[in-house]
């Protein structure tokens, strides 16, 4: 197998010309055949005992050609990628220049290569000093979500609805005269107040009283999901069942002792203040790290190729269809919802894959110029406390994994570089 490697005019671009011998392709060849034998029906054959020659004559000498071709292509680029030492960021565009029986097979692979990122100043970055203080406000907005989570339902049959009840409706929708798909429930629990309906419907919900029948006219927003709904107006028949509402518990010690391991609220809320100023902590240091890596980013020059940030895009889709999968949703159904294209969405997150690419060229650049690397020692540890929270009892297998020890290398030099590039900052 020959190769030969030229950039092309564009930056962190190569073309790539391969030679596969003949004898390997006729092998490759050879091999379709056996493989697809059976499948071919020629006059005065059985099925598939058709001789290779005849089959060729039959249907054509390229019949075999394509399979042939991705059956070695791949090894051979692959090769090619690996002796060369490219890069590779990008999918290959492939051009076939010579595929014929009997002669080398030759084709091209345009691909994009990883960028050399030129560093700016890196050392002695100022960013404005980051933290956040615990208030009593943030103390009793944690204390109201625990009297909620501990708060009992209690049904009421003497008044009208207020806005904070739960209601129990029936209702159903139409528009010009004629009910919507989805626009009809019975015994729905309505929140009043939460605004789960489109403005306006829960408003009028207030003052009905129970058994009480009402028509609610709503218009839906401009923007709503469903094209066939959106800025029309809509007439509701609602029914009127139950009225329930959240009765809180109160904040006293008794309290705290039934949600907390705690004999007094002060003690609680000496303990909820503490957290917070470690959660604050941990997202002060979190924001200073964001601001030193987006001002190294800033004073870098590079040049992202383009399919890098396509496959950043990729990567970022598969994440959001593995989430939505967690609510049984599939991204078209999640796309319809919002009424957007999946090319809508990936423009969206353009922005964000470049930031991120950014970020992490800069990271291996200083660490590049700081030789900051992570030891054998550093990763074996670290290999052997994943294996650990994952329950794994044998870390030998994740130890000898090669693509385990590069991630775990990568991750580790890239929190070495971060802690370099903040405790090397000016922090004011």
């Amino acid at each position: 197998m020959n190769f030969k490697v030229e950039k092309t005019k564009k930056e962190n671009e190569v073309k790539v010309e391969i030679t596969v011998e003949a004898i390997k392709f006729d092998e490759a060849i050879k091999k379709v055949y056996f493989k697809s034998a059976k499948y071919f029906n020629i006059p005065g054959f059985r099925k598939g005992k058709a001789p290779q020659q005849i089959v060729e004559k039959y249907y054509g000498k390229e019949i075999f050609y394509e399979d042939a071709f991705n059956d070695v292509a791949g090894e051979a680029l692959d090769e090619a990628i690996k002796k060369e030492k490219l890069d590779v960021v990008s999918k290959p565009d492939i051009n076939v220049t010579q595929i014929e029986k009997g002669k080398d097979l030759i084709f091209t692979a345009i691909m994009q290569t990883k960028p050399e990122a030129e560093l700016g100043k890196y050392k002695g970055i100022e960013i404005k000093k980051i933290e956040y203080n615990v208030s009593d406000e943030d103390i009793n907005h944690e204390l109201g979500h625990m009297q909620e989570h501990n708060s009992r339902i209690v049904s009421i049959d003497n008044r009208a609805v207020k806005s904070g009840d739960i209601t129990v409706i029936d209702f159903e929708g139409f528009v010009n005269g004629e009910a919507f798909e989805g626009g009809k429930a019975e015994g729905h629990e309505l929140e009043i107040g939460s605004n789960q309906f489109i403005p306006g419907f829960e408003d009028q919900i207030v003052g009905m009283k129970i058994d009480e029948e009402k028509e609610i006219k709503v218009k839906f927003p401009d923007e709503y999901f469903s094209k066939d709904l959106a800025g029309k107006d809509a007439t509701f028949k609602v029914k009127l069942h139950e009225i329930k509402k959240k009765e809180l518990p109160k904040l006293d010690d008794e309290f705290a002792k039934d949600v907390s391991e705690f004999d007094t609220l002060e003690e609680l809320k000496a303990d909820i203040k503490a957290k917070q100023e470690k959660q604050n902590e941990e997202k002060a240091i979190y924001e200073t790290q964001e601001a030193v890596i987006k001002a190294v980013c800033e004073n870098m020059k590079v040049e992202i190729p383009s399919g890098m940030i396509e496959t950043e895009i990729d990567n970022m889709l598969k994440d959001i269809e593995q989430r939505l999968s967690y609510q049984g949703l599939k991204l078209e159904q999640y796309l319809k919802m919002i009424g957007k294209s999946k090319e809508d969405m990936r423009k969206e997150y353009e922005p964000q894959a470049m930031q991120t690419i950014k970020s992490r060229l800069a990271l291996e650049a200083v660490a590049k110029a700081e030789k900051i690397e992570a030891t054998d020692k550093e990763i074996e540890e670290k290999i052997k406390e994943m294996a650990k929270n994952y329950g794994k009892e044998n870390d030998e297998e994740l130890l000898k994994n090669e693509n385990v020890k590069n991630y775990i290398k990568q991750g580790l030099e890239s929190e070495k570089t971060i802690d370099f590039l903040v405790k090397n900052a000016k922090i004011k």
